[in-house]
């Protein structure tokens, strides 16, 4: 099942860190946990959403390179300035939660396969 990125942001507890992106209209079906950038490059796959700690450049970078519409940062990261201007260039969506990578990964599982 897909799942529009507003929809989730409305189900889970999410702070969108690009809401000049219209989250409406980004729709993800998958999702891929990982810290590694070379594990995100060589497994992830377009139309996912990462789930990550990483904040640095090179994550948009790897996103933009496999497909990823969305990044979300657990345990409320938030990258710096430089980094959230990158992925709104790109395109790239980006959201923090408080929730750790095991909680997030759960429920948006949960709510892909409804």
């Amino acid at each position: 099942m897909a799942l529009s990125v507003q929809t989730l942001i409305e189900k889970i507890e999410i702070t969108n860190l690009t809401p000049d992106l219209d989250t409406s209209k980004t729709v993800i079906e998958n999702g891929y946990v990982s810290d590694l950038l070379s594990d995100v490059m060589g497994s992830a796959q377009e139309n996912q959403i990462w789930i990550t700690i990483m904040r640095h450049l090179n994550t948009i970078a790897v996103a933009s390179m496999t497909g990823i519409p969305v990044i979300i940062f657990a345990k409320d990261i938030i990258p710096e300035q430089s980094v959230i201007n990158k992925a709104r260039e790109e395109g790239i969506i980006l959201l923090t939660s408080p929730l750790t990578v095991f909680e997030l990964a759960g429920k948006i599982y949960s709510l892909l396969k409804v």
